[in-house]
């Protein structure tokens, strides 16, 4: 594929993960309904996996102790994040669900910082106010805040220890078995939380569907996707893209879940992507 081709087609691809990604919050509110969610999870990771593996198998030959430990790590971050995420799925809307999620954007460098002891700029504190104004109003009800909100802002801050800790282990080392290494963890903490219960399959085809869909679209593909279009993007033309995630949450939670977006949710969500474009523009 000529190079001018490809730059024209990877803004396209890209819309198209954020577009999965969306609709993922969508689709699987009904089936962690149907399922246990970890037992949802462990599937999904699983399947993931072994497409990956599948695609290109002798990537596991590069898992060494060296990468097989830093991938465990942004593993268990991951597993953690997407826990607390379907977990807070459960307990609130797919919109609110995928603009909380976005703020991994602005969180990410304000954990950078606190732990690697890089300069905050003022363009970053002032995205984070915004965030705080939108995630007020996305959160809380009255007095009270959303418990599933809640629980999906403690997922962003274990999203942003992965990004951080991909940042900091992954030069050197083979991406595609990272990935491997990181899903596989996913697999095996969700596996583990899943044993209380016993492990419960998907109950029928509708839950399948969609666990078909995360595991293959939202997961192994999206991951082949994005890794080709970083090769021929800058990253901050990338992270604007795939920030469009939150935005196809709101559609897809309208269109297929039938949610109303209220006045205080679309107040939200918009400073919300607010802070997320500019903590983006900041970081070029």
């Amino acid at each position: 594929m000529k190079h001018s081709l490809k730059i024209k087609l990877a803004p396209l691809a890209l819309i198209a993960v954020a577009a999965m990604w969306g609709a993922t919050f969508v689709l699987m509110k009904d089936s962690i309904s149907r399922q246990p969610i970890n037992d949802f999870l462990f599937t999904r990771f699983s399947l993931a996996t072994l497409i990956l593996i599948l695609l290109r198998p002798k990537a596991l030959t590069l898992i060494n102790r060296d990468l097989a430990l830093r991938g465990v790590g942004a593993g268990s971050f991951l597993g953690l994040g997407f826990i607390f995420q379907t977990y807070g799925l459960s307990n609130t809307t797919a919109a609110i669900t995928g603009f909380v999620t976005g703020l991994y954007v602005v969180l990410t460098p304000l954990i950078a910082a606190a732990i690697l002891h890089r300069k905050v700029t003022g363009k970053a504190w002032i995205a984070v106010a915004i965030a705080t104004i939108g995630l007020t109003f996305l959160s809380f009800q009255g007095f009270s805040i959303n418990f599933g909100a809640f629980l999906v802002l403690i997922c962003v801050i274990f999203f942003s220890a992965h990004i951080i800790a991909l940042g900091e282990w992954s030069a050197g080392r083979d991406t595609y078995a990272m990935t491997i290494t990181q899903l596989a963890t996913c697999s095996a903490i969700t596996g583990v939380a899943s044993i209380p219960g016993g492990y419960v399959s998907p109950p029928d085809k509708g839950v399948w569907g969609v666990v078909i869909f995360c595991a293959v679209f939202a997961t192994a593909f999206a991951f082949i996707i994005q890794t080709w279009a970083q090769s021929v993007m800058s990253p901050t033309t990338v992270a604007v893209l795939i920030t469009n995630e939150s935005v196809f949450a709101a559609l897809f939670a309208v269109w297929l879940g039938g949610e109303i977006l209220t006045p205080k949710i679309i107040i939200g969500g918009i400073l919300v992507l607010i802070s997320m474009y500019l903590i983006v523009l900041t970081e070029k």
